[in-house]
């Protein structure tokens, strides 16, 4: 196995055999009992790995075929690949609330939803597999839409354009400004997460910087 390319909380290693995620930082635990559950309970519904083993701080994946959205956006694909993410995040938000007890308002909220956490076919885009379900929780659906966006914005500037093949696909959106307002709240959460893990490292400075950068955005 060899470390996987595109971890960036906790240490995940790979290959044909499976993958290993080690969950690391604060709520460990929790952010493990949560990717498990949500995965166990999207098995046959949604495009996930097959959890097929656990211990404390760990989680064992099937291995599922398929290139990290935002290498086929590199490589040209960025419509393709933006236009299956809101087909699949369309699907996502609209399980029957029975699949996972849904409170009555919500949705399934990936909770890092994007390019970066899609496994895609090369050949037709079709999405093989939505991973890292660890932040995942009941809340708004504006919460993947803005999320999808800033990691767009941030990591593919140049595509920024291509987002309306990924609004089309997944249908009406709620307006620029709540999109916004979403996006610098999870960069305050994300920086808050930091913070508790290691108050002077260089992810607080990070999450700061990004954080300015997207209350400075416009439309």
């Amino acid at each position: 196995m060899r470390p996987m390319k595109h971890g960036y909380t906790n240490r995940t290693v790979g290959g044909a055999a499976g993958v290993v995620k080690h969950y690391q930082g604060p709520d460990a635990a929790e952010r493990q009992e949560t990717e498990r559950r949500f995965v166990a309970a999207l098995q046959g519904r949604l495009p996930v790995p097959q959890v097929v083993g656990a211990e404390p701080g760990v989680l064992r994946f099937s291995f599922v075929e398929g290139v990290q959205g935002q290498e086929l956006i590199d490589a040209g694909a960025a419509r393709a690949v933006l236009r299956s993410a809101g087909a699949v995040l369309r699907r996502l938000h609209d399980l029957p609330a029975d699949v996972l007890g849904t409170p009555q308002g919500r949705v399934a909220v990936h909770g890092d939803f994007g390019p970066n956490n899609l496994l895609l076919d090369p050949g037709s885009n079709e999405v093989t597999a939505l991973i890292d379900w660890e932040f995942a929780h009941f809340g708004a659906a504006v919460e993947d839409l803005a999320w999808c966006e800033w990691i767009v914005r941030t990591h593919h500037p140049a595509h920024a354009g291509d987002l309306d093949a990924f609004f089309d696909a997944y249908g009406p959106v709620p307006p620029w400004e709540a999109r916004q307002a979403e996006m610098v709240a999870r960069c305050e959460a994300l920086e808050a997460f930091c913070r508790r893990w290691d108050p002077d490292g260089a992810g607080v400075r990070q999450w700061r910087e990004r954080l300015e950068a997207t209350a400075a955005w416009t439309e």
